[in-house]
């Protein structure tokens, strides 16, 4: 006799239909610790009895799915969505699916097919993606600008900011400044610097840091001023 693979279910089932049979137990208390009814129990009983405990364990187990659709129709139904609705949602494709080709499939089923297949992204996927930023093509067009707090010179002098300038298309460096701390004022002074080395870029890039907001509104009395937070 060959191995009988079972689930912890069914053989729960198995030994509380064995007390039954041997009248350790009856059928109420059977019905109560399986949760099944007196008529489903004595059901199970009367095929446990007949075929022993193998008799227990589901009759589709290791079988497919009557549910199941043939590989060749999903298919189908794919190429048929890549050449025709490839930009349509599973909701709107099945729908167009039924209704111009005949072919019937539910929404869910179709969703996954399509997200397998990578012609649907699913909503945690779609949240998660994020369009890349390509380079300029051009050097000296984008300047990145960035600070980074570090203790650069070890024990031979206190904590600071280097200050980077670097280009966009090539990642060359362009401008780099050791200051005391990262600040408006110390941008300007690179910003300067930069300026008379290499000229005015079409634009400049930072990760929009603090220095370069302004934290509070500007009151009545100040506005037509320029804020020392701006660059």
């Amino acid at each position: 006799m060959g191995w009988v693979m079972m689930s912890e279910r069914e053989l729960n089932r198995v030994e509380v239909l064995a007390q039954v049979d041997d009248g350790r137990l009856t059928v109420e208390n059977a019905a109560n610790l399986l949760d099944l009814t007196r008529r489903q129990v004595f059901r199970l009983l009367k095929r446990y009895r007949q075929d022993g405990a193998s008799a227990i364990r589901h009759k589709a187990r290791g079988k497919p799915p009557n549910n199941r659709i043939h590989k060749a129709k999903r298919d189908y139904a794919l190429a048929l969505i890549k050449e025709n609705y490839v930009d349509f949602g599973p909701t709107l494709a099945a729908e167009k699916l039924a209704e111009h080709h005949g072919f019937k499939v539910s929404r869910e089923t179709l969703r996954k097919w399509m997200i397998e297949d990578g012609i649907w992204l699913s909503r945690k996927q779609r949240r998660t993606f994020h369009q890349p930023r390509l380079r300029r093509e051009c050097y000296g067009e984008l300047i990145q600008i960035d600070g980074s707090d570090h203790r650069w010179f070890e024990d031979r002098g206190g904590p600071c900011t280097l200050l980077v300038f670097i280009d966009d298309a090539t990642s060359t460096l362009m401008e780099l400044r050791f200051v005391k701390s990262e600040s408006t004022f110390s941008y300007f002074e690179a910003l300067e610097s930069y300026l008379h080395t290499h000229g005015r870029p079409v634009a400049f890039y930072s990760d929009k840091h603090s220095v370069f907001r302004v934290a509070k509104k500007t009151p009545r009395a100040a506005r037509g001023s320029l804020s020392s937070g701006a660059l």
